[in-house]
């Protein structure tokens, strides 16, 4: 199977053949799986080097002139490094792009702490008007991002990783998938954390949401798995970034419920043993025995 980031590549690609609209920005990273899409279109993949905010710069500039820009690079240099361009030159303009990272949150550990962005998704979230896909599979990684590139004017942004899970999950970009049905909570298990999710709850009475598209979030989805228990409801969220990244969209979608949230994820304490992406999971309790005793220990409180 070929990756996420492979997928990408190879889409995109073909999707620069057929839509003129269409231009690629990179900043070193990535070129060389793009060298024959340069060839082909050099006035629209552009290489502008190790400079990340002028990667997102030069973006929102395409963007103005009526183009859709894909910008590519690390999350923490795309989200993280450029924020200030990202907040300023898409969001307060007003134009629209394809925002596609890569490395996740630890996808290289060798790479260190430069290269680990487990807050970016939480950091898009201060700006509004964000489409935030994170696929778990590479099929599902084609899928988003045509949705992407097709999405007019929107701004979206594309969390691709070197996790995944083993078959892909039918997605359209617009909501929840159910995957398994429970009389107890509810766990939403986000992008490539859903294989593990499900090896936890094995044997369990809960419902299981698969989520590949976490913004906007689908809280209709989340309402009717729930069933409108006036008894309460319990909710997991298991995502591949920060800890509580989407606890605020589960409490908004909930506001009238009474409802609990328990938000896993990547805490904010630094792993500084850099190892490989299994040994970060168990290190945040996110493998699959890590997460049944959590998640078994909160909804028997």
């Amino acid at each position: 199977m070929d990756t996420m980031r492979e997928r990408f590549t190879s889409t995109l690609s073909q999707l620069l053949d057929t839509d003129p609209r269409l231009a690629l920005v990179l900043a070193d990273i990535g070129v060389a799986g793009f060298a024959d899409a340069q060839r082909a279109h050099p006035d629209r993949v552009i290489n502008v080097g190790i400079r990340e905010q002028l990667l997102v710069g030069t973006g929102a500039g395409l963007a103005l002139t009526g183009m859709r820009p894909v910008l590519h690079t690390f999350a923490s240099f795309l989200v993280e490094r450029a924020f200030e361009q990202v907040k300023l030159d898409f969001e307060h303009q007003g134009t629209g792009g394809v925002l596609v990272s890569t490395g996740g949150s630890y996808d290289w550990p060798a790479g260190g702490r430069t290269h680990m962005a487990p807050g970016d998704v939480a950091l898009l979230d201060t700006l509004d008007g964000w489409t935030v896909h994170i696929p778990g599979h590479p099929d599902e990684t084609e899928t988003l991002l045509k949705h992407a590139v097709a999405a007019g004017d929107d701004r979206v942004y594309v969390r691709l990783s070197a996790h995944a899970n083993t078959a892909a999950r039918p997605v359209s970009g617009l909501g929840f998938h159910t995957e398994r049905e429970g009389r107890g909570g509810v766990v939403v298990a986000v992008g490539p954390m859903l294989d593990n999710v499900l090896a936890a709850v094995e044997g369990l009475d809960v419902t299981v949401l698969y989520a590949a598209t976490v913004r906007p979030f689908d809280g209709v989805a989340l309402r009717a798995a729930l069933g409108g228990r006036a008894e309460g409801a319990d909710v997991v969220l298991v995502e591949p970034c920060l800890a509580g990244t989407s606890t605020a969209a589960v409490n908004d979608a909930l506001a009238d419920l009474p409802h609990r949230v328990l938000g896993l994820g990547i805490g904010r304490r630094e792993l500084r043993r850099y190892g490989s992406i299994d040994e970060h999971l168990k290190g945040q309790g996110l493998d699959p025995r890590s997460l049944r005793d959590r998640i078994v220990s909160f909804l028997n409180r």
